[in-house]
C-alpha cells in the first residue's frame, strides 16, 4: 500500500494516509470525505555511499569493528 498525502477541506488538515488504491481516504482528525491528494516530493539522490565511507574510515580509526563486516574485519 502507497502512502499518500492529502487536504482536507473540512478541517484544513494535511495528513498521510497508508491506503490501497480502491479505498476512499477518511479525514482522521474530523472524519471527513472530501480529501484533495496533495503532489509527492521527490526524493534527492542519497549521498548514503559518503556518509557510510567517513563512517568507516571514522570507526577505523577509533578502532571499532562494529560496523564492517567480517571479511572486512580480517584485513
Amino acid at each position: 500500500m502507497p502512502l499518500y498525502s492529502f487536504h482536507c477541506a473540512k478541517c484544513a488538515d494535511d495528513i498521510e494516509l497508508l491506503i490501497g488504491v480502491a479505498e476512499t481516504p477518511v479525514c482522521p482528525t474530523c472524519g471527513g470525505r472530501k480529501l484533495t491528494r496533495l503532489p509527492s516530493l521527490v526524493a534527492a539522490p542519497g549521498k548514503s555511499a559518503g556518509i557510510i565511507k567517513a563512517a568507516r574510515a571514522q570507526a577505523a580509526r577509533e578502532g571499532h569493528l562494529s560496523n564492517f563486516s567480517r571479511s572486512e574485519r580480517k584485513r
